[in-house]
């Protein structure tokens, strides 16, 4: 259904299933604090990692649809499952019947550009959420980039809970995270690049590097995300100046209010006010 929207300039939305775009949008207001953002966390239908194609797909767009209702031009998925499962059919197949100028951009490309500079042996690993894993989304990309690199996955379905329960630091998280990366090293011991596929996984990336060999480097999305949009911005100033600069913030969740700060809390360090909306 198309959406009724203004054509004013409005704030930049940022969209996750859960939490783990705050990750990516705390970065982004790093590089790009001038700006207004709205965050939506569809928190009452997370996980989007177990679920399928068509149904990610759904309920993406009815984010972005509420998102453009809300003033957005641009939107970010700064989801990974979302941005591997909806994003291609979003900007190919609705965008032009709901405003051919607005954008929905994701967060798979910008981290796979930055990978061709960084590996040295040509072999990197991805850590993921099983959804992301399953769609291939991020060897087929590299591999449109860089023909030459190998890629293994390792999907962590115990990492994302671990993060939303509070559980990161705790003993308990340890087995679960040598356990997944000991499995992706096994399929491929030269990899010396990992690229941590999911927006939940900055959270444990003490532990990761703790128990990540020597050598590798490990990819979190969140700073390539941040510039790859300045630079977005910078090149496309007819889309710049579609949005307001006020240096607030919105947060929006499908949840209780209560719920949603109280999990935040984890992830950003201020306090925050939220709105409940419905999507459906």
């Amino acid at each position: 259904m198309k959406p009724s929207i203004s054509q004013k300039p409005g704030p930049i939305g940022v969209f996750d299933s859960g939490y783990g775009g705050l990750t990516i949008l705390s970065k982004i207001r790093e590089v790009l604090p001038e700006y207004d953002y709205i965050y939506l966390g569809d928190n009452a239908r997370t996980p989007y990692g177990t679920r399928s194609f068509d149904i990610v797909y759904e309920f993406t767009l009815q984010a972005v649809n509420k998102l453009f209702e809300m003033g957005c031009h641009l939107v970010i998925l700064a989801c990974n499952t979302a941005s591997a499962k909806a994003l291609r059919s979003i900007q190919i197949n609705d965008l032009p019947g709901i405003d051919p100028n607005r954008r929905v951009l994701g967060v798979i490309r910008p981290t796979v550009e930055c990978i061709g500079d960084i590996t040295q042996s040509r072999h990197i690993g991805i850590l993921a959420t099983a959804g992301t894993i399953k769609s291939e989304s991020y060897p087929l990309e590299i591999h449109k980039l860089y023909p030459d690199i190998t890629v293994s996955g390792e999907a962590c379905p115990m990492w994302v809970p671990l993060v939303e329960n509070n559980e990161a630091n705790s003993p308990g998280a340890d087995y679960f995270i040598q356990k997944y990366i000991d499995n992706l090293l096994d399929k491929d011991p030269q990899i010396d690049t990992v690229i941590l596929g999911c927006t939940h996984y900055p959270l444990l990336l003490p532990k990761i590097k703790h128990y990540m060999p020597q050598g590798i480097q490990v990819v979190a999305q969140g700073e390539y995300v941040a510039e790859s949009l300045k630079d977005y911005l910078r090149r496309h100033p007819e889309m710049d100046e579609k949005c307001t600069r006020g240096g607030n913030c919105t947060f929006c969740t499908t949840e209780a209010e209560d719920k949603f700060i109280e999990s935040a809390s984890a992830f950003l360090n201020e306090e925050i006010t939220v709105q409940r909306i419905s999507l459906e």
